[in-house]
């Protein structure tokens, strides 16, 4: 055996690329070079990203990107192209690539005719625009196996690990209860409703300290070994050819940029996503709807949004409203409406058999089928997952389901679905999309079943901004206007814990509107272990929490925590969930918060403005902001909310007091108390029953609203407040909140900036009564 010299071949010389289950490419790449029979293509979407696609077959090497890539955005423009002895390059003024050569031809040893890999070996570099190198690709595999029957390959690769470099993203993973860093663990990166910690979900974004993220576009089970054993490897469970991207950036905002160029912008929601979503399992009537949304006027706590969960229906799949509960439906949400609130509703992808749906369903071929084409239906495992899957795979069974939501269902007055199982479920390993099997498009279901969803929606009501919760996601999620949340969380204090880096990989994944279930979700115990005495008197909220004596405590202080999320939804499985069913206690605090976020909206909806425009997500590991400071790339415990806010979530019963770590290159002030701290050390904050720790960088300006009872009523700005110590600027952004002229650049920016020097504030762009009135509206911390 003797090794080849390597070989290029420019892609304007390939005539034509054939079409796949992915789909055919949106253009020629910059080139495909052939490394021995192993071939590499190389093409860019936009200066700082290029992709990299590796095969042992050039038809392989040749086929467009998968599921949630925008083959459309491929863009080579900036790149330039190199060959040479040392191998070939593609540089832009944001990157560089160099592929190397292959190795030149030798008789093989005695050991490398047994031991060799049958692969041509492939390595590459990538330095940024400094010329450092950041990523060094070292080697990849194929390792034959057969899948659902299938004749295929488990495809990897592997990278250098500098002992200075963190590991962020790859989706949604519950099994850390403070640790952020993914360096050193094992990451499963597959949606798997019954993980031990809670629902993973694989969003195959992995994010590096030094600059860079790599998008991994196989949508099998996937696993990540980060910096094991001085090597990070990303592992696919079917498929034949390696496809990843690279995209780098010198500030995050330059990294999901790029993540946006590939897989889609994430969408400003409506408005009234940014206040109280209130949500039970479940409200079993209109009436107790009704009740439930009065009171909230009534005690005039803010409330934008009431959701119908499941089991309103007369029969799983029916599709349908059942009149002994619901029996005017249309007029329900027309009073809703009059109160200035909008509702959301549960929407299921399954069909039981005895349905009214399953056979139309069953003969078209639109559910998920077994080895031998019959429809699958529930699990064997779970008894109560009975019901076949719509095939969201097939753009007729898309489209049927969307019809028949919005016909059905969504036409009855309700604003927004919300799409429950969306992982899904029912588990597909083993059993058969149209596109596949369900072991090689694993991780497709809840992008196509949502985005499905969310065309039609556009399509219905073309100037209505969509909104739907989701359960799942996957590459390209975020810009289908979905909010995600983290599923069916236990209500107890560990699974709070969990909550916090969960979130922040799960945003760091380039999914910016996360959030979870305020209170958890399963059923509450009767009964805790808690070892402090309850911070908050449970007697007059007995009906709510029987002797479970601490949960009016752990409700609020998850509240706390969710006040500071981008999305605010109280939800569980108990009897009440209204945050005045926790005693009064619990009821004087909770409505404070309620009030406070109430108030924080203007920030936070401009915060979305900047998302929209840079895709980066504005709650985030501390890491994003202070690259600089290596005592935060392993925090999970706090995290930033916007430029201005740090965030330290109260996680243990009975805690009055945290230590909180305010990050090195700046003051910070503590939102409650306006006391100035130096940053880059530790302290220990008071924390009472009342107040989590939430600290204000130095040189930041925040506008807080006036008091308005939903997002349906125009928002004053009622203070602007300063937080001296540096120069600062805030972008405030408002618009009408429900329509997409946003997307046409409508809409009023108005620019804040503090000059720290003169103690000066000065606002200028699009709200001149702002303007004028300036100077009154004025707070500048002391």
């Amino acid at each position: 055996m003797v090794f080849r010299p390597r070989r290029w071949l420019l892609a304007a010389s390939i005539s034509a690329i054939a079409s796949s289950a992915f789909g055919a490419a949106a253009g020629a790449p910059l080139a495909t070079l052939d490394r021995d029979g192993a071939w590499v293509s190389v093409e860019a979407y936009g200066p700082n990203v290029v992709h990299v696609t590796i095969a042992a077959d050039k038809a392989e090497a040749l086929k467009g990107p998968g599921y949630g890539i925008l083959a459309a955005n491929a863009d080579h423009a900036a790149f330039r192209h190199s060959s040479g002895k040392d191998g070939d390059t593609f540089s832009s003024a944001a990157l560089s690539l160099h592929v190397n050569p292959a190795p030149p031809p030798h008789v093989p040893s005695a050991m490398e005719k047994y031991f060799a890999p049958s692969l041509a070996p492939v390595g590459l570099q990538v330095r940024n625009a400094d010329g450092q190198t950041i990523l060094n690709m070292t080697g990849w595999d194929m390792a034959p196996t057969t899948v659902s029957g299938e004749k295929t390959y488990q495809v990897g690769a592997s990278f250098a690990a500098p002992a200075d470099e963190h590991y962020y993203g790859m989706g949604q993973n519950q099994e850390s209860t403070g640790p952020l860093d993914l360096r050193g663990r094992v990451i499963d990166c597959q949606h798997w409703y019954e993980a031990p910690g809670g629902e993973s979900v694989c969003v195959p974004f992995l994010v590096s300290s030094k600059g860079y993220g790599i998008i991994w576009d196989n949508p099998s089970p996937t696993r990540l070994q980060a910096a094991i054993n001085g090597r990070t490897s990303l592992q696919s469970k079917v498929g034949e050819r390696l496809s990843f991207f690279i995209v780098t950036g010198k500030t995050p905002e330059e990294i999901y940029s790029g993540y946006a160029r590939v897989t889609g912008k994430t969408p400003i929601p409506p408005k009234a996503a940014f206040g109280l979503i209130q949500s039970k399992a479940r409200y079993e009537s209109q009436q107790e709807v009704l009740r439930v949304a009065k009171t909230y006027r009534e005690k005039r706590y803010p409330l934008d949004i009431m959701v119908v969960d499941w089991f309103y229906w007369t029969r799983m799949g029916q599709l349908d409203i059942d009149p002994a509960q619901f029996p005017d439906p249309d007029g329900m949400n027309k009073q809703l409406h009059a109160m200035g609130m909008q509702s959301i509703i549960s929407i299921w992808p399954r069909f039981e058999t005895s349905g009214r749906y399953f056979n139309e369903l069953d003969t078209k071929g639109y559910l998920l089928k077994d080895k031998d084409g019959k429809t699958v239906d529930g699990l064997p495992f779970r008894a109560d997952r009975a019901g076949a899957l719509i095939d969201a795979t097939n753009p007729a069974a898309r489209k049927w389901f969307w019809e028949h939501a919005r016909d059905n269902i969504l036409s009855h007055g309700f604003d927004y679905p919300w799409l429950d199982e969306t992982e899904p479920d029912l588990v597909p390993d083993g059993y058969f999309y149209s596109i596949g099997s369900g072991d090689r498009y694993h991780n497709v279901f809840p992008l196509l079943h949502v985005e499905g969803v969310a065309d039609g929606m556009r399509a219905w009501k073309p100037n209505k901004r969509r909104l739907i919760l989701s359960r799942a996601a996957y590459l390209g999620s975020q810009r289908s206007g979905a909010l995600f949340w983290s599923s069916d969380i236990n209500p107890s204090w560990e699974a709070l814990a969990r909550q916090i880096p969960t979130g922040l990989n799960m945003t760091a994944s380039g999914i910016a509107y996360w959030g979870n279930d305020i209170g958890g979700w399963q059923w509450l115990p009767q009964s805790t272990q808690a070892t402090h005495a309850p911070l908050l008197d449970p007697s007059g909220a007995r009906d709510t929490v029987g002797q479970n004596n601490d949960y009016p405590e752990l409700f609020t202080r998850w509240f706390q925590y969710g006040t500071f999320l981008p999305t605010l939804r109280v939800h569980g499985d108990r009897k009440h969930t209204e945050i005045w069913e926790f005693g009064a206690p619990a009821e004087a605090i909770l409505a404070r918060y309620d009030r406070l976020r109430y108030q924080l909206i203007p920030y936070i909806y401009s915060l979305a403005k900047q998302t929209w425009d840079n895709g980066a997500p504005f709650m985030r590991p501390l890491w994003m902001d202070f690259p600089l400071d290596p005592n935060v790339a392993d925090i999970g415990t706090q995290y930033m909310f916007g430029p201005a806010f740090l965030v330290a979530p109260v996680t243990a019963q009975g805690q009055t007091e945290k230590d909180v770590y305010l990050p090195a290159g700046s003051e910070w002030y503590d939102f409650w108390t306006n006391e100035k701290h130096a940053g880059g050390r530790w302290i220990k904050v008071a924390a009472p029953i009342d107040r989590i720790p939430v600290f204000v960088k130095a040189g930041s300006i925040v506008p807080l609203g006036a008091e308005i009872q939903s997002t349906a009523s125009k928002q004053a700005i009622a203070e602007i407040r300063v937080y001296p110590g540096q120069d600062g600027e805030f972008a405030l952004y408002d618009d009408d909140g429900v329509s997409y002229d946003y997307e046409q650049g409508k809409g009023a920016l108005t620019r804040l900036q503090w000059n720290d020097a003169t103690r000066s504030l000065s606002v200028n762009g699009a709200d001149k009564e702002l303007a004028r009135s300036a100077q009154q509206l004025l707070k500048v911390a002391k």
